[in-house]
């Protein structure tokens, strides 16, 4: 164009021999281009030069039957416990009404309602009209603030902008994952744990290197063995506090010790703190982020568990940066990542601060009440049948049971185990080979205590039915009958690839050892 220094470019759509042509001129010359009668670019084409004239391109040759794949990402999804559920034949006694202590939500059976305030603050957020559009991708600022409020201390203060709002803790825990890791990067996990870190993980090409856990140490975890993991492509080091499936609460003092192997190896903390004070009486659990001096943390919690109602969906992340480690990049990563979808129900997020502030200390020390009860009376009970071994929780919803695999020959492993419990009593509990840990099972403690006692009944039934008691000869080389508390300090085996978590006890045990509590071992 006159008077221009730049380079002009006009696109004008022409029809020419019953072909459609799309025409770019320019101060250098026109080009052109056919259209397809859709109006979109053909694979083949024409050019017309300045003069006019045409010649044809090389054509693509077009798909010549349907294949439609699913992505890399979806073919690397798989969920362990879905993956060992789905391929177990779970077959009820007819003549024994189902006891399930698999399912972690505490709203299966009815018994464990939410509080009449949690409900009135959700009624009410419907009723004002306020919440029916969109909200910021991160959530509404006054219900950040009201989680900010909720969980800041002085150790680890807390502000609007250190929070963002998700869709349940487990989309604030995919979250955290994207914002830390890179494909081929690799991220430390425990072992037992959540499955979904691994789900999560292995989807997006990170490699999952599992820590172990400790039985005999009420499932402390193994910190040389987590330490030795650790290399250049580590991103983050998640931590479960308290822990699914274990139902474990660690001590101040195994935290600090946690940290301090962070903070050596330059390694973000993922906390994975759902349950946060959802621990029995004489127990504390204080937030990761509270005992750090450096070492940044990305805490994820929300109202599913401690408020009983998993399904409103309601997560958070709480952003606890240390030194400005994270800076800029990881809390504006954390806001791109959320604007991939539309963030939490916003509903719930108008509840939110009312939830927070009005649901009664009663309500949640009932709930605890229960817990610790329905805990109490699954481990005394289980503790005296031959051949089990549980692991007396200190919180959570969950109580791991050990079986000694030796004395009961019908059976190949866990799944096999807890499969033919369900066949003859009608029992189900999850086999723990779906947290990477072989020979345990998990028992779910939010079941109503009625039926908390018959499923401990059926149990002990089904173990005297199979329990076989070691031979003499095999006491004989192994000595005296070890006490089973011994056996917990001393026969755990970390290293064995088939066996590495299994207990093995070599004798029955005739009296009712009493309950082990949190520190006994």
């Amino acid at each position: 164009m006159p008077g221009s220094r730049g380079r002009c470019t006009r696109r004008v759509a022409l029809r020419m021999d019953n072909k459609a042509y799309l025409v770019q001129m320019t101060s250098s010359g026109v080009h052109g281009k056919t259209l397809t009668g859709k109006g979109m670019l053909g694979n083949g084409f024409h050019h017309m030069s300045v003069n006019g004239s045409l010649y044809p391109t090389k054509t693509k040759s077009r798909r010549q039957r349907w294949e439609v794949k699913p992505s890399e990402m979806a073919k690397n999804t798989l969920n362990p416990i879905r993956a060992i559920v789905d391929g177990m034949k779970l077959t009820p006694n007819p003549e024994k009404p189902m006891i399930s202590l698999s399912i972690g939500d505490p709203t299966v059976f009815g018994n464990l309602p939410t509080d009449d305030a949690v409900l009135q603050a959700l009624k009410d957020a419907i009723d004002s009209q306020k919440y029916n559009g969109y909200a910021p991708s991160v959530g509404y600022l006054k219900s950040r603030q009201a989680v900010a409020n909720f969980y800041s201390s002085p150790e680890a203060p807390l502000e609007a902008e250190d929070v963002i709002l998700t869709s349940g803790c487990s989309q604030a825990i995919e979250l955290a994952i994207n914002v830390f890791c890179n494909p081929g990067d690799s991220i430390l996990v425990p072992r037992p744990g959540f499955s979904l870190y691994k789900t999560l993980a292995v989807s997006m090409g990170i490699e999952v290197k599992l820590y172990n856990l400790l039985p005999e140490k009420s499932w402390e975890i193994d910190l040389q063995h987590m330490e030795s993991l650790i290399d250049e492509r580590t991103s983050c080091l998640i931590v479960t506090n308290p822990s699914n499936p274990c139902g474990s609460v660690f001590t101040k003092e195994h935290l600090q010790k946690i940290l301090k192997v962070a903070s050596k190896h330059c390694v973000p903390i993922l906390a994975d703190e759902i349950y946060s004070d959802m621990v029995f009486p004489g127990c504390s659990c204080p937030s990761l982020a509270s005992l750090s001096s450096d070492v940044p943390v990305l805490s994820c919690g929300g109202l599913a568990k401690r408020w009983l109602v998993p399904g409103w969906r309601m997560g958070w992340i709480l952003i606890h940066d240390r030194n400005n480690i994270f800076g800029s990049e990881i809390r504006q990563g954390l806001v791109k990542l959320s604007q991939r979808i539309l963030g939490a129900c916003t509903i719930v997020q108008g509840a939110l601060e009312s939830i927070l502030n009005n649901t009664p200390q009663g309500f949640y020390s009932n709930t605890i009440s229960f817990l610790k009860s329905n805990s109490e009376i699954c481990f005394n009970e289980l503790s005296s049948v031959p051949g089990l071994n549980p692991v007396m929780p200190s919180g959570a919803m969950y109580l791991m049971v050990g079986i000694e695999m030796d004395h009961f020959p019908d059976f190949k492993n866990d799944v096999d185990f807890t499969e033919r419990l369900v066949t003859e009593q009608s029992v189900f509990c999850l086999p723990a080979s779906a947290f990477e840990y072989p020979n345990f099972f998990r028992i779910v403690v939010t079941v109503p205590e009625a039926l908390m006692e018959e499923a401990c009944v059926r149990i002990r039934e089904f173990c005297q039915c199979y329990y076989r008691p070691p031979s003499c000869d095999v006491c004989q080389s192994r000595g005296s009958v070890p006490d089973r508390h011994a056996m917990l300090k001393g026969r755990v085996n970390h290293d064995s690839p088939t066996t590495s978590r299994d207990l093995r006890y070599s004798g029955r045990i005739s009296s009712t050892p009493k309950p082990c509590h949190p520190g006994d071992f």
